[in-house]
């Protein structure tokens, strides 16, 4: 290797190249992953709770640790398409989210919020999803602008464990 070192040190986390470039492997799976997730297994999907017309389930790619969605059953794109009733439910199980992670992490405060088609950011706008996102004070710092990195200090399967049982519990 050839210069000085930079004294930084590195965080490598090449799994997420697919996801920031956009490209999909060859046997990544077709179809809406909202709706698959319906299908399988609560551990598998990273499913926490299924209500009667709306899941809660982590996100797969957490910006924090206990990044949670709420999502419909139903394959609608957009917020005014819901339902009374799944709207209802929506706003009960953020709700019941918040008391969750309020006792398992106990966050300093949320972003919570629905991006709507892809001009609004959403990463999947087929399939409406509401996020629920826990912060601290400093949970955030430079990796994702500069390096287009996000350091979790929690492995998804962890926190799938821990809100799950908390939510058995119904905080």
């Amino acid at each position: 290797m050839a210069g000085e070192p930079d004294g930084l040190e590195r965080l490598w986390t090449p799994h997420r190249m697919a996801y920031i470039t956009g490209d999909k492997p060859a046997d990544a799976p077709s179809g809406c992953p909202f709706c698959r997730k319906v299908e399988e297994g609560d551990r598998e999907a990273l499913v926490v709770h299924r209500g009667e017309h709306c899941y809660v389930v982590l996100n797969l790619y957490p910006y924090n640790p206990g990044h949670l969605m709420v999502c419909p059953y139903r394959h609608i794109a957009w917020y005014t398409e819901c339902t009374e009733a799944e709207r209802d439910e929506m706003a009960a199980l953020t709700q019941r989210a918040m008391r969750v992670l309020a006792h398992v992490s106990a966050p300093q405060g949320y972003n919570i919020g629905i991006n709507q088609g892809d001009a609004g950011g959403a990463g999947i706008a087929a399939h409406l999803h509401q996020h629920i996102v826990p912060r601290w004070e400093g949970d955030t710092n430079f990796l994702p602008i500069i390096g287009r990195t996000k350091a979790v200090p929690q492995l998804l399967d962890d926190t799938w464990r821990r809100v799950s049982d908390a939510w058995r519990e119904d905080h």
